[in-house]
């Protein structure tokens, strides 16, 4: 009887014993899996950073290209038309400032052309919008033989005649052009002329 309960309490302990070490196995088997885990997951992927970095690398540098080109396009055409601008403006500032010193000069101009200097400034000002290049004294002429040539030729207006200036054509092919002949042209652009240059005494 002793004997018996010697060996159940021996098998007790053994068993608790095994339990203990299995428990213990399992728990560092635990561990195993997850540093490994941790330590796998590093191993299959990239080191830290190479693969993000390496892409965002490539994809730097594509992009660098294309828009360092893009910019580039844009800047020269930017720069073209602001250039451009520029010289028109420069043109259109230096027309007009020729202008108010003939204006200044010969103040009976503008009676003349049956206006006050004022509105003959204002309406150069407008022209050289359309115009830059439109010098004064094309201004001048085309407004007079506007007023010359409308009553009989009612097509032939100030603008019509600005109009073709703009188009690159002279006086004399304007006129032309809205149905003048070459003689017809060059009386009028005479009558004009004499006319402009009586208000300027």
């Amino acid at each position: 009887m002793k004997h018996k309960t010697i060996t159940s309490v021996g098998a007790i302990v053994l068993a608790v014993a095994f339990a203990i070490a299995m428990a213990t196995t399992a728990v560092a088997q635990g561990k195993g899996h997850g540093g490994g885990g941790g330590g796998g997951g590093g191993g299959a992927g990239p080191p830290s950073g190479v693969g993000v970095d390496r892409g965002i690398g490539r994809s730097s540098d594509a992009s660098a290209g294309r828009a360092n080109t893009g910019r580039g396009t844009a800047s020269d055409r930017s720069n073209s038309r602001s250039d451009a601008g520029l010289d028109r403006a420069r043109i259109a500032s230096e027309n007009l400032n020729n202008a108010n010193r003939d204006l200044s000069k010969h103040p009976g101009l503008a009676n003349t052309l049956h206006t006050n200097a004022n509105d003959l400034r204002a309406g150069y000002q407008g022209a050289l919008l359309t115009n830059p290049n439109l010098t004064f004294g094309q201004f001048v002429a085309a407004t007079r033989l506007g007023q010359n040539l409308g009553a009989n030729h009612p097509n032939i207006t100030r603008d019509a005649i600005l109009a073709g200036l703009a188009s690159g054509k002279s006086i004399g092919q304007t006129l032309q052009s809205l149905g003048l002949t070459s003689a017809e042209s060059k009386a009028a652009k005479k009558q004009a002329e004499k006319e402009i240059e009586q208000s300027k005494k």
